[in-house]
């Protein structure tokens, strides 16, 4: 299909809603928003703030949500005939890698740090751990289940994993009623800064470059409004690159914290860019959270094997191994961001072409 680019070209009789979770990693949608990138290709965009990842996945399958700032998994959850309604998904577009830490209370690291080790610990101990993550079809349960068994540890025999929204992870882990969790930012750095929690480790560190959110939609959306669709990636695409350059961070902090969008103070959100926690326990690499860098955005088949595959492990995947890269293909569509990087050129070198030509002028 060949895109061609419209001036003030605006498609559709209502903005097209787009979900997001208030969390760090939504950056790339509210950026386009923000900036003006949706109308810049033609689009007239909605942002929903969703509570939970369930409710992005019913919304989006149910036609309420177009599009959704989503975990990667939740694009097989149809597929898989995951707990989900019968509504097949895809994406075009990886949102960012990383992003996640596991925090555990203060008490726990302590206990930990005396010990020498949390196996030794847990040695101690009669009742399993209980852990939060947002969403069992996440790569915070799969990360979170990978670090146990870096400790030499069997996930089932030691952690009882429960669902808990993000934003109320901070306040269960100081009432004492989890062990820890696995989630994105800002609500590691908020039980930091508070002192309940220690970060024990990140995403990056647990699995380097694993891919994190994706734009999800519904497959019907993605072949009956292909055009409008490309627009969204190319748009959000541009987004992710602005997001991933330092010179942009304050702008971005400033605006994820308004009450709309993530509603947390800019302090708890910077570390999220820097990976910088000066004076607590652990440091966190620069590449804490990557928004555009190499090909963080490519929804290639490999990203979508890793997904699978954490899914088997975890228990929540029993297909054939060998149907995999099918899956991954029919879920992670590589042409469909193909075109959306042909749009982004194009429309970069026509407003680059008629800038110089302003200026020639003048």
């Amino acid at each position: 299909m060949v895109i061609r680019i419209k001036s003030g070209a605006s498609y559709g009789a209502r903005p097209l809603r787009l979900g997001f979770v208030p969390l760090f990693d939504c950056a790339p949608l509210v950026v386009a928003h923000e900036l003006g990138l949706f109308q810049r290709f033609g689009l007239r965009v909605q942002l929903s703030r969703e509570i939970g990842w369930a409710t992005i996945r019913d919304k989006v399958c149910f036609g309420e949500l177009d599009g959704a700032h989503a975990l990667a998994p939740m694009v097989f959850a149809k597929v898989l005939d995951l707990e989900t309604p019968r509504v097949d998904c895809c994406t075009g577009l990886i949102l960012n890698r990383h992003g996640n830490a596991i925090t555990l209370s203060r008490a726990l690291w302590e206990a930990v740090r005396m010990a020498g080790s949390l196996r030794t610990v847990l040695r101690e101990r009669r009742e399993k751990l209980v852990l939060g993550v947002p969403f069992l079809l996440s790569s915070h349960h799969f990360l979170a289940r990978a670090w146990l068994e870096s400790q030499g540890l069997v996930p089932e025999q030691v952690a009882q994993f429960v669902v808990v929204p993000p934003p109320q992870m901070p306040g269960h882990l100081k009432a004492g009623h989890l062990a820890g969790y696995c989630v994105g930012e800002p609500w590691n750095s908020v039980a930091v800064l508070q002192r309940t929690g220690c970060i024990a480790a990140t995403s990056a560190e647990v699995v380097a470059m694993h891919p994190e959110k994706v734009l999800l939609v519904r497959q019907e959306f993605a072949a009956g409004r292909a055009e409008e669709h490309i627009r969204m990636i190319a748009a959000i695409l541009q987004a992710c690159s602005y997001c991933d350059a330092a010179e942009n961070r304050e702008e971005i902090l400033e605006i994820l914290s308004r009450r709309e969008y993530v509603n947390a103070p800019i302090e708890v959100l910077r570390p999220s860019f820097t990976g910088d926690f000066s004076g607590v326990e652990h440091n966190i690499r620069e590449d804490f959270t990557i928004f555009a860098r190499g090909d963080t955005n490519e929804p290639t088949e490999e990203k979508a094997v890793w997904v699978l595959q954490a899914m088997r492990a975890a228990g929540l995947h029993k297909g054939p191994a060998g149907e995999d890269r099918a899956l991954a293909r029919r879920a992670f569509r590589w042409d469909i961001f193909e075109q959306a990087v042909r749009l982004q050129r194009a429309t970069e070198y026509t407003n680059e072409t008629n800038l110089k030509n302003q200026e020639a002028f003048v």
